[in-house]
């Protein structure tokens, strides 16, 4: 008899254990990013909540720590410094383009976005940082890059 109790306490430490995020948990997590200043940068609300595997690379380091130890249902706001999140803007990410190496297609513009084909297949996301009279200069940077961001999390599942 004794060992029965024994197992039934395992088995409630089991169901505690299970019901906190811990590493490698898949998740489903409804959020709403924010700048600094307010600015809201993405969100769930309209297409339902994030589902993710931890531990995976997926997610910045500082929305995975956040996660860990939530509960399912429980909301709490994290401010993630640049550093765990896309880094400082970095100069070298910066590159000049002549205008007659551009697609005659394209007229470009501050703040466009573009996308450049790599060797690999692999495709890199750019944006138009600056258009001179002879060339343009992209930038290469995530668009959060050099940012402190602000989320606030619910956790909706742990699997």
């Amino acid at each position: 008899m004794p060992s029965f109790a024994l197992n039934k306490i395992d088995n409630q430490t089991d169901k505690e254990d299970m019901s906190k995020v811990k590493a490698n948990d898949t998740v489903q997590v409804h959020y709403t990013g924010k700048l600094q200043n307010g600015e809201i940068f993405d969100s769930t609300d309209s297409r339902g909540p994030l589902k993710v595997t931890l531990g995976q690379g997926s997610l910045i380091p500082g929305f995975e720590n956040g996660l860990l130890d939530m509960g399912v249902n429980e909301k709490k706001t994290i401010t993630i410094p640049k550093e765990e999140a896309y880094g400082d803007v970095r100069e070298e990410l910066f590159q000049a383009i002549k205008n007659e190496e551009l697609p005659e297609t394209i007229k470009p513009e501050v703040g466009m976005g573009l996308v450049a084909k790599n060797p690999d297949g692999s495709e890199t996301q750019l944006r138009v940082a600056e258009v001179k009279e002879d060339h343009i200069v992209i930038d290469a940077n995530h668009p959060l890059a050099g940012h402190d961001l602000t989320f606030e999390l619910q956790v909706v599942e742990i699997e």
